[in-house]
C-alpha cells in the first residue's frame, strides 16, 4: 500500500483512532496490576473496549464501571482446537460474567482440512451462546491460503459472526492491509473487519483502517493515539 493511499487519513488525530481500538492484554502472565493499568489507559484515552482473558472480567468490570469502555474476552484462544460444546459453554459463561463482546478462534485444523461445515458450526454455536452480543471470528489468516481465507470468511459470516478478525497474534503472523482488503471485499456492510496482530504504530494502524478495518486490536494502543500530538 502506497503512502498516497494512507495520506487522506494522516490528518486524523489519535482521538479519532481511539474509538476503533480494543486495548488488548492477552499475555498469559498478565497480573492484576497490569489489568488495572490497561483499564486506566482505556478509560483515559477513550478506547472502545479492553480485550482480556475471562479470568479478569470481574475486576475489569469493576474498574471500568461508568466509563463507557466495553469488555471483550476471548474464547478458545489462541488455538481454537476445543470442541464445539466447550466453545459454546465458555461463551455462555463469559456472557454471565459480564462480557460485552466475544472474540473466538475458529477451529483452524478443521479449516485446513476443508471441513467448512465444522467451522461454521463452531461460529454459530458461539453466536447462539453470546445472546445477541457481537462475536468476532478469528480466522488466523497467516495460516490460511487465499482460497481458505475466502471460505473462512464466508462460512464464519454465515454462522452469524458480527466481525471477521485477522489474527490472534500468537504464532502465525499478524494483520496485513492485503488480508484486510480481501476480507472487506468479500463481505457486505453488515459484517465488519477487525485487524489484530502486530499493530505497533500509528502508520500501521492507519494503513489497516484505509484497507477496510473498522476495529483494531492492539497492545500498543497508547503509543498509537499519542503519536504526532
Amino acid at each position: 500500500m502506497t503512502d498516497s493511499t494512507v495520506a487522506p487519513f494522516l490528518d486524523e488525530t489519535g482521538r479519532k483512532l481511539a474509538p476503533l481500538i480494543d486495548h488488548t492484554l492477552l499475555r498469559p502472565d498478565a497480573t492484576s496490576a497490569m489489568i488495572a493499568q490497561l483499564c486506566r489507559e482505556a478509560s483515559t484515552h477513550g478506547f472502545y473496549a479492553v480485550c482480556l482473558h475471562s479470568l479478569w472480567l470481574g475486576e475489569a468490570r469493576r474498574l471500568l464501571c461508568g466509563s463507557g469502555v466495553r469488555l471483550c474476552t476471548v474464547i478458545d484462544f489462541p488455538h481454537g482446537a476445543s470442541s464445539l460444546r466447550m466453545k459454546a459453554s465458555a461463551a455462555e459463561i463469559a456472557v454471565q460474567e459480564g462480557a460485552d463482546e466475544l472474540d473466538m478462534v475458529i477451529p483452524l485444523g478443521a479449516a485446513k482440512s476443508g471441513d467448512w461445515d465444522c467451522v461454521e458450526a463452531h461460529v454459530a454455536a458461539v453466536v447462539k451462546a453470546a445472546a445477541s452480543r457481537p462475536v468476532k471470528a478469528i480466522l488466523e489468516v497467516g495460516a490460511l491460503s487465499e482460497a481458505e481465507i475466502r471460505c473462512a470468511c464466508l462460512r464464519a459470516a454465515h454462522g452469524g459472526a458480527t466481525f471477521l478478525k485477522t489474527s490472534t497474534g500468537f504464532g502465525f503472523g499478524g494483520a496485513t492491509p492485503e488480508a484486510v482488503a480481501l476480507m472487506r471485499s468479500l463481505m457486505g456492510p453488515e459484517v465488519q473487519i477487525k485487524a489484530s496482530g502486530g499493530i505497533r504504530d500509528r502508520a500501521a494502524a492507519l494503513r489497516l483502517v484505509a484497507a477496510g478495518a473498522t476495529r483494531l486490536g492492539t497492545s500498543s494502543s497508547v503509543a498509537i493515539v499519542q503519536a504526532d500530538r
